[in-house]
């Protein structure tokens, strides 16, 4: 009974430790391919692990499409200029977003441009003395 609790034991450790690393993957995401999304924030989620973007985006046949924008966390976000308040239900935002590689409307955050025409993206910006 010993060694199959302890098999049990092992088993969910190397599948829980396989779901963690899973979640950090980029491979659902089509990063040589960058989407312009012109849309109406639905819902802004600051919350960790991922901050999120919900947003209504006019599609081709006359409706309109909801995409999910996965960003990184509000600690790496703060570090980038943002605030939590930039991002309201109802602005009209410009977004660019590497895509699923599913072909569904979602993708992972690139940059917006913000109703007050700043463009911000999850990097910190650069000072005129920096080097890249």
């Amino acid at each position: 009974m010993k060694n199959v609790l302890m098999a049990c034991t092992f088993l969910f450790g190397m599948w829980a430790s396989n779901s963690a690393f899973a979640h950090h993957s980029m491979a659902g995401f089509d990063r040589n391919k960058t989407v312009t999304l012109v849309g109406t924030v639905k819902y802004f989620k600051w919350a960790n692990p991922h901050s999120w973007i919900e947003m209504e985006v006019p599609n081709s046949k006359g409706g309109v499409e909801v995409w999910d924008i996965e960003m990184t966390s509000p600690a790496v976000l703060i570090r980038a200029g943002w605030k939590s308040t930039f991002l309201k239900p109802g602005d009209k935002v410009t977004v660019a977003a590497h895509p699923l590689q599913t072909g569904d409307p979602g993708g992972t955050f690139v940059s917006v441009i913000l109703p007050d025409g700043r463009t911000m993206t999850d990097r910190p910006p650069q000072s005129a003395g920096s080097k890249q």
